[in-house]
């Protein structure tokens, strides 16, 4: 069983569509996790449907969403406050320091993070990489072990398939209860499900089925 998990992603939301089945896994087994947040997400693009955000209040907006979220998955959360989409320029010997210090703290025995150069977004690159150069340079007897999420869609012919692979099925309506927390974003992506219930039942199927499964690597800081 695992001692602490600490989850590294660079903005809200990443938690839960990225490990918040996992999250709720781990918490039900009484194990401690914490969220270090890279940023609040400020220069997303969407402002809620009907507009209610603008881009000075948005980071405030995200920050509460972000909160709610952690409250639903039961998750301490650290903000680290970095800004939105400026990471992938962040010195990253800084970045992995800071973190570093922080994972020191909290001696974790596991870190969820983004698959470097295979999470699609720049700062989910950069964070990923940043993530998993602070555990290299622990010592070796006290690194945690790291999963790292890989979501580009070319990943399976490029890495092999992912040697974790979790069912989340159980954790399914505490995984959408913690997406739906950030609302600003339900414009975007969380659009289709808002209504999920309505859909024809083979699509809810497949909403379903896409979202019990999380998928990771264990990062070899042998090679």
């Amino acid at each position: 069983m695992e001692k602490h998990v600490v989850v590294i992603y660079p903005h809200p939301d990443d938690e839960s569509f990225g490990a918040a089945g996992s999250i709720s896994k781990f918490r039900e087994q009484g194990i401690p996790v914490t969220y270090f947040c890279g940023t609040l997400g400020e220069m997303g693009r969407n402002m809620g449907n009907p507009t209610f955000a603008n881009r000075e209040i948005l980071p405030e907006i995200r920050k509460s969403e972000l909160i709610n979220a952690c409250k639903v998955l039961d998750m301490d959360l650290k903000m680290l406050g970095y800004r939105d989409k400026t990471l992938e320029f962040e010195e990253r010997s800084e970045v992995a320091a800071h973190l570093k210090e922080l994972l020191e703290e909290l001696e974790p025995s596991l870190v969820i993070t983004h698959y470097p150069e295979h999470a699609v977004h720049p700062d989910h690159n950069a964070l990923g990489a940043a993530a998993i150069e602070a555990v290299r340079l622990m010592e070796p007897e006290k690194r945690p072990v790291v999963w790292a999420q890989a979501i580009t869609n070319d990943h399976y012919e490029v890495l092999g398939k992912p040697d974790i692979k979790n069912d989340t099925s159980d954790y399914y309506d505490k995984k959408m209860e913690a997406i739906f927390c950030h609302d600003s974003q339900a414009s975007g992506v969380l659009s289709q499900f808002k209504h999920v219930d309505k859909l024809e039942t083979e699509v809810q199927e497949d909403i379903k089925n896409r979202f019990s499964t999380e998928e990771f690597y264990t990062w070899n800081f042998d090679d």
